[in-house]
């Protein structure tokens, strides 16, 4: 038996019940990313430091002790997320010396729990792209054939997954950044609604969209991952105060019978590839099959969220990253004329071109004589995308679409087309926009041999309601760890 291909219950159980100790685990998973290393998934291995805590836990397991679900389990984070003693330098030759001086709640939450982080995983730069092409570091490749993207931003985190170098990883996702790698690579990727998670010690791109999620082998295994991660932390102020609802405990019913399935025709106008509108579509015959009803719901104003996302989400980043100005911290450079020229000069050279597009655009939105024309009227979208979900909740429990309207593409196909790259966010990016929880799950195999995603929207906390109908599915449809 191949122990990195198990999901996290059933090693969990092996660690229990003492078949494995999680030192072996470790050093499995450190063996793993040594003889992949070509994907460039990570940034950083923390081989000491997870073999230290991996001792530590077998020690407490010796004595007795009782231990959650994850201890002795390795974990990868993004590298936009903040720990201890290790770099966080988001994919930026900005940041590339850059270390965490504390941990984010995330990660304190995980390490609490007893994971063991094996390290820090690549991503497009400020997770500014869908591809993971953008980094200052390489490109991260497909562990299903490395000839293609992975996607983005959390191209590394959801490689790891995929690539079976640990047993889940947190990402981040502002319009699709969890969802579309996920779908990419064939695994199971979490945004839950916006406030949910802590972004404590996580580098904002877009406060307002912003939100950790996990990626997974299994839906089970993406519950247990948010049971730990999930809860109101005081130190964030968008932290919403939201009762802990156990979810890998309570929200598996193995039933879909009687849930309403919306399906909103306007997220399929666009589709052209057949596969991915196959798929679903099998899938949308198959909850109808089990007792589920399909309704027929509108959300007109769907298809301009792409361009509300990426005016709202380049404006905050414009303004996120504005403290990067080589003083603090960052690239530095040493010719310059005076202290505007020393600003431009350091922003120049520590920026990639994809980052830098964004900040001209967000500045240009918030420049005066513009600012009405394109942020307020972003705003204003918003919130009729906002009411629309809220009114085709109270038809539905949950909205099925695509993830991606098209499997994986090969490394180097869009990187020089903007436009054509930002697309691949269609989907996912409305979600961001309502701050809506969503879950991207396998649904089929392309042509090509590379997965396809199914997309299922709930209401704001409806996080239990998405792991039943996705476990539901993936145990008896489709689960792409069941394909040979």
């Amino acid at each position: 038996m191949n122990i990195m291909n198990e999901t996290i219950e059933n090693v969990s159980t092996m660690l229990k019940n003492k078949q494995i100790s999680s030192v072996e685990l470790v050093k499995d998973s450190l063996s793993k990313i040594e003889a992949t290393k070509e994907l460039n998934t990570l940034h950083e291995v923390c081989s000491e430091s997870a073999l230290q805590k991996a001792q530590e836990i077998d020690d407490l397991r010796a004595k007795g002790q009782d231990l959650p679900i994850l201890a002795g389990v390795p974990i990868v984070i993004k590298d936009n997320i903040s720990m201890v003693g290790t770099f966080t330098t988001c994919s930026s030759k900005f940041l590339e010396n850059y270390k965490s001086p504390y941990n984010a709640t995330v990660v304190d939450k995980l390490l609490n729990a007893g994971a063991i982080i094996v390290g820090k995983a690549n991503m497009d730069e400020f997770a500014m792209g869908s591809s993971s092409e953008t980094c200052a570091f390489g490109p991260v490749h497909n562990p299903r054939n490395p000839e293609y993207v992975p996607g983005g931003s959390s191209g590394g985190s959801a490689g790891t997954v995929a690539g079976n170098q640990c047993f889940a990883s947190l990402g981040t996702d502002t319009g699709g950044s969890i969802r579309q790698p996920s779908s990419f690579c064939g695994v199971v990727g979490l945004k839950p609604t916006y406030g949910l998670v802590s972004r404590y010690g996580v580098v904002a791109f877009a406060s307002s969209l912003d939100q950790v999620g996990p990626i997974t082998k299994s839906v089970r295994d993406s519950a247990i991952m948010l049971d730990t991660i999930a809860g109101y932390d005081a130190n964030e102020f968008t932290s919403a105060k939201h009762s802990t609802e156990h979810y890998y405990e309570n929200s598996f019913k193995n039933s879909v019978k009687g849930m309403k399935i919306g399906f909103a025709k306007e997220f399929f106008e666009s589709l052209q590839n057949q596969e991915v509108l196959q798929s679903v579509m099998n899938a949308i015959d198959f909850f109808k099959s089990n007792g589920a009803e399909i309704v027929d719901i509108k959300l007109p104003h769907i298809n301009d969220a792409l361009a509300v996302y990426y005016v709202l989400s380049s404006a905050e980043a414009a303004s996120n990253l504005a403290r990067f100005d080589g003083i603090k911290y960052g690239v530095a450079t040493t010719e310059y004329k005076d202290l505007i020229d020393f600003y431009v000069q350091s922003r120049t050279q520590g920026f990639g071109k994809e980052v830098k597009r964004r900040i001209m655009l967000g500045n240009f939105v918030l420049s005066s004589g513009y600012f009405d024309a394109y942020y307020n009227k972003a705003k204003a979208v918003q919130n009729l995308i906002i009411n629309e979900f809220t009114d085709a909740f109270k038809q539905c429990d949950v909205i099925i679409s695509p993830t991606t309207p098209s499997p994986a593409f090969k490394i180097g196909e869009k990187v020089d087309n903007p436009l054509e790259m930002y697309l691949n966010d269609i989907y996912t990016v409305p979600v961001n926009i309502a701050r809506l929880p969503a879950m991207s799950i396998p649904c089929g195999v392309a042509s090509n041999g590379l997965p396809l995603g199914l997309q299922l929207i709930g209401n704001r906390f409806s996080e239990s309601t998405l792991f039943n109908i996705s476990d539901y599915f993936e145990k008896n449809c489709f689960s792409l760890r069941e394909v040979k």
